[in-house]
Formats: structure tokens, sequence, C-alpha cells
């Protein structure tokens, strides 16, 4: 009689700041669960007088039961109302990502079942083509004959004439960043690159005890005549770039301007080391760097944005073979060598053709996630490739950076504010990783509130369900 009674009494005790609300008021039931306040079995009050004693919206309550559900704690019964469940609840607690955590640029989830089983196939037919010997021995510290033949195939149709010497498998795009730095420059020279710029490079300069000087861009890319100033006065040792769809703000450099650089480049004898972690994605993509001057570009290629993060390999392209054994020896002495597992199942996804059908699954759901936030932004706020699956949202002049994110975290949704790739000032824009929600409900519901933000004034209130 008490559990069918326990709803008339159970009113959690929430904190009010620090997150979503609904996150609280999962976390105070597991709390009481776990204290045997609520025993199996108890009814939980209805939704809307759970809402009136905490003085909440309705919807928010609605949240929190199916966070309850979610974890385990929770069963709904039609005209019965809810429960707690029999048996010990789940331990792990989700992060409280809220919505969606767009902080994250991944590759979005499409939703096709034969090519998702395609795709396990795939490594499941390794077993009987390679055997034991691919979980047992080491391999080449710049890959096999065979990946590096993939990596030849995946990469031709861009760079036309590359041969499998001057590919490397590498360790994911880290990896392939961290040995072309190393094999460029020592601790206290001089790299430069765009003023805006991937962070993971950033990091990996740091670590090398690297000077990073910014170069500045415009809304075509880098500038040329301020790339030029920079091999002027700083002598660098190696530019950095991500001319196809650049991390973050999404620009892809045209020709002309690619062409400048390069002609830069060669009169200061300044190395490119070129980030084509989107190249794949345009279906009619600009010529890369290292198609154009392939004697000067160290190309990095990784599968993560257009195939799958989980593989972590990239193939760097050597400048020639003399430059890709010199970087072989340094992955030997980072890392030993790219995992020869996840190598060998992007080499199988790359010769049967399931690598194809995953990069166009990628670019179909990443034009439909576009045509999504387009539709619920404000027209003109965000720059976008229709292609790729990120954005670079730049806010209107009543929001400070800080203050946008600190009220999307509120909300339960993640960004990445400009700081995290600035050299020099940070402009009032964040990146918004479009690839992150599970589906295009969520992806509505996240862009929704943020499209709801952008239009308030800071001091306006807002209601978080």
């Amino acid at each position: 009689m008490a559990n069918e009674r326990a709803w008339k009494f159970w009113v959690p005790s929430i904190a009010r700041a620090g997150g979503p609300v609904y996150l609280a008021i999962a976390d105070a039931l597991q709390a009481d669960i776990r204290s045997g306040r609520l025993s199996a079995g108890a009814r939980l009050p209805p939704q809307r007088a759970l809402a009136e004693a905490l003085g909440i919206d309705f919807t928010t309550v609605t949240r929190a039961y199916a966070e309850g559900r979610k974890r385990g704690l929770l069963d709904g019964r039609v005209g019965q109302g809810t429960y707690v469940l029999q048996g010990r609840p789940s331990v792990s607690r989700p992060l409280p990502t809220g919505l969606v955590d767009m902080s994250m640029n991944l590759p979005p989830r499409f939703d096709d079942a034969a090519l998702t089983a395609r795709m396990w196939q795939g490594v499941g037919a390794l077993e009987a083509e390679v055997g034991l010997d691919l979980l047992l021995r080491y391999q080449q510290p710049g890959g096999a004959a065979r990946d590096r033949a993939a990596g030849v195939e995946w990469l031709s149709g861009r760079l036309p004439g590359i041969f499998a010497e001057r590919v490397l498998v590498c360790p994911g795009a880290q990896g392939a960043l961290l040995a072309v730095l190393s094999s460029l420059a020592e601790p206290g020279d001089t790299v430069c690159a765009e003023a805006l710029t991937y962070p993971g490079f950033l990091s990996v300069a740091a670590h090398l005890r690297l000077n990073v000087v910014g170069v500045r861009i415009d809304e075509e890319g880098v500038v040329p005549e301020a790339f030029e100033q920079v091999c002027a006065e700083h002598r660098p040792k190696a530019f950095y770039c991500n001319p196809t769809i650049g991390n973050p703000t999404t620009i892809t450099l045209p020709l002309e301007r690619r062409r400048s650089l390069l002609e830069i480049a060669a009169r200061y004898d300044v190395a490119i080391v070129e980030d084509d972690a989107y190249g794949a994605l345009p279906r009619q993509p600009v010529p890369p760097l290292a198609a154009l001057a392939p004697e000067r570009v160290y190309h990095i290629a990784g599968l993560a944005k257009c195939l799958s993060p989980a593989l972590r390999i990239a193939y760097l392209v050597g400048p020639d073979i003399r430059a890709a054994v010199r970087l072989s020896g340094i992955v030997r002495a980072t890392a030993a060598m790219a995992s020869p597992l996840t190598a060998a199942i992007a080499s199988r996804w790359i010769e049967d053709g399931t690598a194809d059908a995953v990069l166009g699954a990628i670019r179909s759901e990443a034009t439909a996630r576009q045509a999504i936030a387009r539709e619920l932004l404000p027209s003109g706020s965000m720059l976008a490739d229709p292609e790729g699956f990120h954005g670079w949202l730049r806010l209107p002049a009543m929001w400070s950076r800080g203050e946008f994110t600190a009220r999307l975290r509120s909300a339960g949704i993640g960004v990445v504010v400009s700081d995290a790739f600035a050299l020099g000032p940070a402009p009032e824009a964040v990146r918004l990783g479009l690839g992150a929600a599970e589906d295009h409900e969520h992806l509505r519901q996240s862009i929704g509130i943020l499209a709801d933000l952008l239009v308030q004034p800071p001091a306006a209130s807002i209601t978080v369900v």
C-alpha cells in the first residue's frame, strides 16, 4: 500500500544550478532508489503533479522520466502511471549532454541497415583472408604493402600519379602530423597556420615546442599577401593548412589562391602541410595542394571524417621516396606502426567498394543536416559547406561567445568556442558539429533552441525543457 501511495510523498530534492533540471531530477530519482527511499514497484507522481510541486515546466518532468527509463530505473504502464523497476539500477550515469553535444565534429550516422551489415561483414571476412598473422605479427612502420596500395586507390582520384612508395599508413591524422612536424622543425623553430586553425595541430606544435604564427584569413581563406608577409618576417619552416571545408570556418580555398600560396612557399622555401581531413567529401573537389605541387606538400588524408573515426588511420603522402623513408622512421620511433587490424579493415572496405558506399551515405546525410540548420537558423548566421557536416556560427553583436556558450551549456548543448582555434584575437563565433545528433529529430530540437537563443537579448530568460 505504501508503494502505491509513494507518489503522493515523493518530491525530489534537486540542485537548481550546474546543469539541466531534468538530469537533476533523474539523478535524485536514482539516488532515492539506491538509498531505499523509493523501492521497487513504487509508483511515481503524475508528471503534471510533480511539475506543479517543483514549480517547473511539465515537459521537463517528461524528459526526466524518459531519462529514468533510459537508465533502467522506471517503467511506464499505459493508464497506470510510472513505476520503479524491479532489480538493481544501472550504476553508469550517462554524460549530461542534454539534447546534442555539438562540440564533437563527427561524421553523421546514416540510417542504412544493409550498408551497416556490409561494413561488419567486411570486418569478419578478414579472418578468412588474413588469418592469425594479422593479430600476432608486427608490420612495417609505414604500413603493409596491401594497405599502402589501398591508400593509393583511395587517393588516386584526388592525387593522380601517386605511388605506394610515397604513401605511409599512420596511426590517425595526429600521428601523421607528429611525424611531419618532427621531420620539418626543431624545438624553437617557427611554423605558421591559418589564423583560425585545427586545435589538434596546435597541440602537436606545443608538444614539439614550436612557435606558431597565425596568417590572416578572409571570406575566401588564407590571404596570400599575409602569408608572404609572415614568410618574410618569420621564415617559418612549414605552413599548416586545412584548405578544403576548413575546420572551423568551413571555407574551401579557391584554386587561384592555392596557386598563389604555392608560388610564395616555393620562393621562401616553406614546406606545406596539407590536412585534407574533409577532402573526400566534395563530389567535385578543388585540386589539393599536393596535386598542384607534389614536391613541396606533405599531404595528410585521415579517414575519421569521411569513413570512420574508429579506424584511427590516415594516409600520409610525402613529397618523394626519400621523405617517406624519413617519415617512416619517425612513425617507428613514436608509435611503432598504425594498428594492422584497423588498417586491414580500411583496406578491405576500400577494395570491395564499401568505403565509397559509406562516403556516399555520409555525404547524403550531411546534406540533409545542413538543410535542417539552414531552415532553422537566421539567414546568413552560419558559414557552412553543403557537403560538410560542421558550421561556423557568427554571433550577433548582442552576444559574447562566452555568455552564449554558457547559456547553451545550461540547456545541455555543447559547442566549441572560437578561442580553441584562434591564433590571435578570437572572433565572436562558435563551431557546431551537425553530425553528433543521433537523428534529425534531435538535431532539430537542438538547433531550434540555439536559433531561439540567437534572437533573444542575453538578459532575457529562457525556459529549458
